[in-house]
């Protein structure tokens, strides 16, 4: 097998898209820094001076304790009324602030669907074009959201920001997918992940209170994810068209040479070419599939359960929980800024990634994910009983701190960049923009899902919550190690195939008429 050598072209392509899923890991982060100063913007904006109010309350409720009398005698409605007033405003103020939060993934969900669709109508990089129209429009309605009635602005701005990294999260693994030379399809297709964790830890930093996270500014912060779109619609103007989109979906053969040829430097195309032409007849022969198809024709069942598993993996493992819970786990193991110690999780996060960049096409992506997961469900246990133990042992805290770490670490060796990418590796052409576009629906409906959830989980189960979680991940586990195949380094024929044995090894019948249907004459 020729080894492929990362070309400037390639280089400037993959960082271009890249842009993409950096905006949607800013988009994710950005909300968490300014939360105290955007609910007071709120409480300033809707006229209800919360603090004073809930200061007289505490006042109002606390003297009565102790002159059960006097108080109330004294002003028996105000009192009451103010305090109905106040709770009513404050439940009001706390559901603005979780639709600001949460409206970005209810967009999420709704234009992830459309990502392959609009990347196989317009080509990849106008899509991609089109998508940024979205990141800017909603980046200008949060940025000047203090000039208007700023939850308003806030909350549409951040549900059409969130159309925009549903696109994203279907079109950038695509087109990377698609630009890369098969022996470097892995470590590309991770720096998808990579860019989203850099976004994170940027919003994080950006947002602490002394730079961007702040009264003054924090308008700025929210509107800065322009910058970037605007940068990518610049530099997309230079990018070479996805060849195998040119040839597969267009059937330009010259345009697709010229556009690989950019892509590997002038060298030798015509292995690539065979492989698209031999893709091509196959996708001539198998029909466009909709997302009905992929779940009744049998041939596309196994990869697309196999797929959502292990994006249902990725989302429900407890990793959002984690970034949720850290700060607290932080604050009780006696850090004074424990805002420093969440950043300090988000480099961990950041660090690994870089290192599955590398490991991805050494290892394989099977076995990553099998590591990371039997880490994390390790660590979750570990951080359970750390949690449990905390009051007795005041050393347990270390112990929860340090799972913490490790959790994110072996989350992002594999179950953190895989399933973005791994996608794209089990189906062929037809299937799919399809396939894709269910991909990135589930994993952001399981986000919102989680994001929606947890707190009340967390509430519910107290330290126990990561018990629940270690549980989750062993069953993902299991079926990770019985049902995915590896991927690295082969045809979309060979990882057909192989999905064929895994299913018949349980239904050999039903294995015979697969192949049948995909012409298949070997079963290796």
């Amino acid at each position: 097998m020729t080894e492929h050598k990362v070309t400037g072209t390639l280089a400037f392509t993959v960082f271009t898209a890249v842009l993409g899923s950096f905006q949607f890991g800013y988009d994710i982060g950005v909300i968490n820094a300014p939360q105290e100063v955007i609910i007071s913007h709120y409480r300033h904006v809707l006229g209800v001076p919360l603090d004073d109010r809930k200061a007289i309350n505490n006042y109002a409720i606390n003297s009565t304790k102790e002159l059960p009398t006097v108080p109330s005698l004294r002003t028996p409605t105000p009192t009451s009324s103010a305090e109905e007033e106040a709770v009513a405003s404050a439940s009001h103020i706390i559901m603005l602030w979780s639709l600001s939060v949460s409206s970005f993934a209810v967009g999420g969900m709704f234009a992830s669907f459309f990502g392959g669709w609009l990347g196989d109508r317009l080509g990849r990089i106008k899509a991609m074009l089109v998508a940024n129209i979205f990141s800017i429009v909603g980046a200008l309605l949060m940025g000047f959201s203090k000039l208007g009635p700023s939850h308003i602005l806030i909350i549409s701005g951040r549900g059409i920001s969130g159309l925009y990294c549903g696109l994203i999260s279907g079109l950038v693994p695509m087109y990377i997918g698609e630009v890369a030379p098969t022996t470097l399809r892995g470590a590309i297709g991770t720096l998808h992940q990579l860019a989203i964790v850099t976004g994170i830890l940027i919003s994080q930093i950006v947002g602490l209170d002394f730079i961007l996270g702040n009264q003054k500014l924090w308008h700025i912060l929210l509107g800065l994810s322009a910058v970037p779109a605007v940068l990518q619609s610049l530099m997309l103007f230079f990018c070479p068209e996805s060849p195998r989109y040119l040839y597969i979906k267009l059937d330009e053969e010259v345009k697709a040479s010229k556009s690989l040829k950019r892509l590997r430097g002038g060298a030798d195309v015509t292995k690539d070419i065979i492989e698209m032409r031999k893709e091509k007849e196959e996708a001539s022969s198998e029909q466009k599939v909709s997302i009905l198809q992929l779940f009744t024709n049998s041939s596309y069942r196994q990869p697309i359960l196999v797929a959502l598993m292990l994006h249902l993996a990725q989302q429900f493992s407890g990793i959002n929980g984690i970034f949720y819970y850290s700060t607290s786990i932080f604050q009780t193991a006696g850090i004074s800024q424990p805002v420093y110690a969440t950043i300090g999780v988000g480099v961990v996060n950041t660090v690994f990634t870089v290192v599955s960049v590398f490991l991805v096409e050494k290892a394989g992506r099977r076995s990553l994910f099998l590591i990371g997961m039997s880490g994390m469900f390790l660590c979750a246990i570990f951080m359970s009983v750390g949690l449990m133990l905390l009051n007795k042992l005041a050393w347990m805290s270390y112990v929860s701190m340090t799972a913490i770490f490790l959790f994110v670490s072996f989350f992002e060796i594999g179950p953190g960049p895989i399933p973005w990418f791994i996608v794209a590796e089990f189906f062929s052409q037809g299937p799919r923009p399809a396939a894709l576009a269910i991909a990135a629906f589930s994993n952001w409906t399981c986000n919102f899902i989680v994001a929606l959830c947890f707190p009340y989980i967390a509430d519910f189960c107290g330290p126990y919550v990561f018990f629940l979680f270690a549980g989750v991940v062993l069953a993902f586990t299991l079926f990770t190690f019985f049902k995915v195949p590896e991927t690295k380094g082969k045809s979309f024929e060979e990882i057909a195939a192989e999905f064929r044995k895994k299913s018949g090894s349980a239904q050999a019948p039903k294995a015979a008429v697969e192949m049948e249907f995909l012409g298949a004459t070997e079963t290796a």
